[in-house]
């Protein structure tokens, strides 16, 4: 399919992948290998790839822990007919997190999910991460793509400093800055004022949430390390207060 000036498949999926808070993840059935179909959580890795944490109670677990091939849908949950809406549909394998990189997971899902804090130590409860082979993108009448990982998730080579600072950055955002975070919001992404935060950040953009609304504000170009961060937020920040103004 061929790109419009409004239209881009790989930032479009980018943007699902970032804003999604819940999706229907696909497993099979141990055993039978009949389809079993359920609503999780998720968040999102520094790459994009969706991350899960859940209980070896629930079936789906139970499932992945047999066979790790799974199918994930995630929506833009628009208002009216949710068939009017983007949405995609990932394929590939859950795999359960190994040190260090439950760290980051933990970390990133508690950014987005902070209840999950009431039981995110229970014994049954584990971090998976769902590794794309592929994607599927419906986005409405004509614009239906098929996607590689490539196309997709984040390029985080190179960038371990800026993944190791992340965290600090988001609660100096949310602690120092919360004016501009409602600026990028408001003046540059079109959204209403709220209580607008970081959750997120990670070498293609940042990611903001207030309530059950998300956002997603790509950068201007790729970020790798911390002073970058900040050059390009500022950056941002002075776009945001010029438009504020005119």
């Amino acid at each position: 399919m061929q790109e419009t000036a409004d239209f881009s498949a790989p930032k479009l999926a980018r943007s699902l992948l970032r804003r999604s808070r819940q999706g229907a993840l696909a497993t099979l059935m141990r055993g039978s290998g009949d389809p079993y179909c359920s609503l999780v959580n998720v968040a999102s890795h520094c790459d994009g790839s969706p991350i899960l944490l859940i209980s070896r109670l629930a079936l789906h677990t139970q499932n992945i822990l047999v066979d790790s091939r799974v199918s994930l849908m995630l929506d833009e949950r628009a208002e009216g007919d949710p068939l009017e809406g983007a949405r995609i549909m990932l394929a590939g394998r859950a795999e359960q997190a190994s040190e260090p990189d439950e760290a980051i997971l933990r970390q990133r899902y508690l950014n987005v999910h902070p209840s999950a804090e009431a039981f995110v130590n229970f014994k049954d409860f584990s971090f998976f991460r769902v590794r794309p082979a592929a994607a599927h993108l419906v986005a409405g009448f004509g614009r239906i793509v098929d996607l590689t990982p490539e196309q997709f998730l984040t390029d985080i080579s190179g960038a371990d400093a800026l993944i190791e600072a992340e965290q600090g950055a988001i609660e100096h955002m949310n602690a120092d800055h919360r004016d501009a975070m409602n600026l990028y919001a408001t003046r540059l992404l079109g959204a209403e004022e709220a209580d607008w935060r970081c959750t997120g950040c990670d070498p293609d953009g940042i990611d903001m949430q207030a309530g059950a609304t998300t956002l997603r504000l790509d950068f201007p170009e790729r970020v790798v390390g911390p002073a970058a961060l900040r050059r390009v937020l500022k950056g941002l920040a002075d776009r945001a207060r010029t438009a504020a103004s005119a």
